[in-house]
């Protein structure tokens, strides 16, 4: 497996990231194409991809604001356990703070214990839970870190 490269959205993109999405997570948790391209294109979007080998293996998306939420954050199976989602949030977040963020927020689906260790171990800390925020009986845990 090539080195990885970290770029900036381009038009074209979204139709790889949904692919990577549908890889990623199951159905309930997937974005159709559509949210997929609006989130990634969105005015105060700050979208970073992974390519390793012209190929697309991770990325991340987040809204940034004084405070900042992460969309979604998308590694390939074949490429987690590397330190590819660490390097993509370290990414997004130095973009966030240079575009003035204060601290970002993310959701985590509270059974998702591999994303909550990972979260917890780069800073994030939990602050409540919303029932049913992927759906009926599917709820998610709120975290936040201070950039």
């Amino acid at each position: 497996m090539g080195e990885v490269t970290l770029r900036e959205y381009r038009a074209g993109d979204a139709e790889a990231m949904y692919a990577l999405d549908v890889a990623c997570f199951d159905p309930v948790f997937q974005f159709s194409r559509r949210a997929m391209r609006y989130f990634a294109e969105a005015r105060r979007a700050v979208t970073v991809l992974a390519e390793a080998d012209g190929e697309l293996v991770g990325f991340c998306i987040a809204e940034v604001d004084e405070e900042s939420y992460v969309v979604t954050l998308d590694v390939a199976p074949a490429w987690r356990r590397r330190g590819l989602a660490r390097q993509l949030m370290t990414e997004v977040e130095a973009k966030a703070r240079a575009a003035g963020a204060e601290s970002m927020a993310l959701h985590v689906f509270k059974e998702n214990v591999g994303a909550m260790r990972f979260y917890e171990e780069t800073g994030y800390g939990r602050v409540g839970m919303v029932e049913g925020f992927y759906g009926r009986g599917l709820d998610a845990l709120v975290y936040r870190k201070r950039l």
